[in-house]
């Protein structure tokens, strides 16, 4: 049966994707190129809560080099080693800067966590579902602050695996969904609540990048990626 990927074609007519402006998503495993045989054209302007991130940062012109800050003592030293007084420093903006708007560095780290992958979501607006999904697990696995958190403070990363969804869960669910009804009105994708179908992708690709390199090792990243895709395309298939 002919991929989805193949079917669903978007002609959005948005700007061309740019890169992480802070270059978090060129480390290794971030291959931003089409899938072989997928026309690719320009993503659609970010919605939702993606776009609602942007426009927070134009608002808020302390937010960015407060979080860049943060972003560079974490990749440095960690998060346990981090404090505000060292992100307020390293950002030129006072202490009390930093505490008025967040009370601790894990509130702030989380902040940070919603900027950067959002910014990955964002990247892939206007795909379809499959290349949307496994375009953001390519692209976090080889995040820097990804590869980071994981290997120093996987904690961080519970409540958004066990409690609730962030912000950048949501964006990326938006984004699916959006591409999953776009499918549907072509015949690309099977009938059914594009919310729930598009859960059932995150959630699926959620698992991947969290625990396929160990449950699947030891296939490569190239390797994880063809089963994501082939398990999200006869899922949605229809």
């Amino acid at each position: 049966m002919t991929s989805i990927r193949h079917n669903v074609v978007m002609d959005t007519g948005g700007p061309a994707r740019d890169s992480d402006p802070g270059g978090a998503l060129s480390g290794p495993g971030t291959a931003d190129g089409p899938d072989p045989g997928t026309t690719r054209r320009a993503p659609a302007p970010a919605r939702g809560p993606v776009a609602g991130a942007a426009r927070e940062a134009a608002r808020d012109p302390v937010l960015d080099p407060v979080l860049d800050a943060a972003r560079e003592m974490v990749l440095a030293v960690g998060v346990r080693r981090t404090t505000l007084t060292d992100v307020a420093r390293r950002a030129g903006v006072s202490r009390m800067t930093i505490y008025r708007r967040w009370p601790d560095v894990r509130a702030l780290v989380a902040d940070l966590m919603t900027r950067e992958w959002t910014l990955v979501a964002g990247r892939f607006a206007g795909d379809d579902p499959v290349a949307a999904a496994v375009g953001a697990v390519r692209a976090l696995r080889g995040h820097p602050l990804w590869r980071k958190i994981v290997e120093v403070d996987p904690e961080l990363l519970l409540p958004y695996l066990l409690h609730r969804r962030g912000a950048s869960q949501d964006a990326m669910l938006a984004l699916v969904a959006e591409s999953v009804a776009r499918g549907q009105e072509l015949g690309a994708v099977r009938p059914g609540d594009p919310a729930r179908l598009a859960g059932t992708v995150l959630l699926t690709a959620q698992s991947f990048l969290m625990s396929g390199p160990a449950v699947l090792a030891p296939a490569s990243p190239g390797e994880l990626d063809d089963e994501l895709a082939t398990l999200l395309e006869r899922y949605l298939r229809p």
